[in-house]
């Protein structure tokens, strides 16, 4: 199947010299939740601007579902919904009217009943005739993301949609998110709360300086680079780690009190059980031990500060 996104060797440099993106290549799947990660500055708003029709790219070419976004930029923006990260909304216009004109700009005649749903489904009915000034800004970024779904579109940009919100709603957005997707949504999110994209993506992609220098399934991901740690509390602390022990790689730790052992799952088995039956032939008791697995926000942290990318 033809990915709904086709970004090819774009760049954007602007008037300042500043090159924000450099010969970015990726392909968003039909139908799937892709995270797009990476520090502040990387180039994340940058990209998502371009393919939204919001910002003019200087190199390369974008496709949105078959539509070329320069040729038929028409097209191609009308099967896009963004959430952008800044909340701007008509203060002294009311919910319901915002939102219907939102819908009305991409020609779309009017649906009352589509609204409702919408607005049901964001816990906003209730607030409907309310002027967006009075609105908490939880309740305006429900109205943002209102906005950008009021034309139906079949791909949605959602660029940091839970920064400053509270809980709740970053709960009641991802049961939202899983639902469009059900219905053929396609849905490619930014994002600061790692766990959220560990929680709702498919395929991850980080971007550092402009560039993409991964994507991936996310379960490959997790896998290729997740690395594990075993700590054991000793019944007696160690002064050092017997040679005996050498072909593992262990740290002291709680003043002898903890023998530390880190491995990449990537690389294989680290073969704990010998390592085990070896501290019980040396005599090392341990009274409990404990594991670890490195988290996506380890891994995240890993790519962007220590560069590594796909062999």
């Amino acid at each position: 199947m033809a990915p709904i996104i086709e970004i090819q060797e774009l760049g954007k440099t602007y008037a300042s010299g500043f090159v924000a993106l450099k010969q970015v290549n990726l392909q968003i799947r039909r139908g799937e939740i892709f995270a797009l990660l990476g520090p502040n500055g990387a180039g994340k708003t940058t990209l998502i601007s371009i393919v939204c029709g919001i910002v003019n790219a200087s190199t390369g070419t974008v496709t949105v579902d078959g539509h070329d976004i320069r040729r038929d930029y028409r097209a191609a923006r009308s099967a896009i919904g963004l959430v952008p990260q800044e909340l701007s909304t008509d203060a002294f216009e009311s919910v319901i009217n915002t939102v219907a004109f939102s819908r009305g700009l991409f020609g779309k005649p009017p649906n009352p009943a589509l609204l409702q749903d919408l607005l049901q489904q964001l816990s906003l009915w209730d607030k409907r005739d309310a002027r967006i000034m009075t609105l908490s800004g939880g309740m305006k970024r429900r109205v943002m993301i209102a906005k950008a779904l009021s034309h139906e579109p079949h791909i949605l940009f959602l660029d940091e949609p839970t920064a400053g919100v509270d809980v709740e709603l970053r709960r009641d957005m991802w049961q939202m998110v899983r639902g469009l997707q059900q219905r053929g949504v396609t849905i490619i999110l930014t994002t600061h709360y790692i766990e959220e994209a560990e929680e709702m993506a498919e395929r991850i992609g980080v971007i550092r300086r402009g560039e993409i220098i991964l994507v991936e399934d996310k379960a490959r991901l997790m896998q290729r680079f997740s690395r594990k740690q075993l700590t054991l509390q000793l019944q007696r602390p160690l002064q050092t780690v017997p040679e005996a022990l050498a072909a593992w790689p262990l740290q002291l730790a709680d003043d002898g009190h903890a023998l530390v052992h880190r491995f990449d799952t990537a690389s294989g088995p680290s073969n704990v059980p010998e390592l085990l039956r070896r501290l019980v032939a040396l005599g090392i008791d341990f009274k409990d031990l404990q594991t670890e697995q490195s988290s996506l926000e380890d891994i995240f942290v890993s790519l962007v500060h220590e560069g590594r990318s796909t062999p």
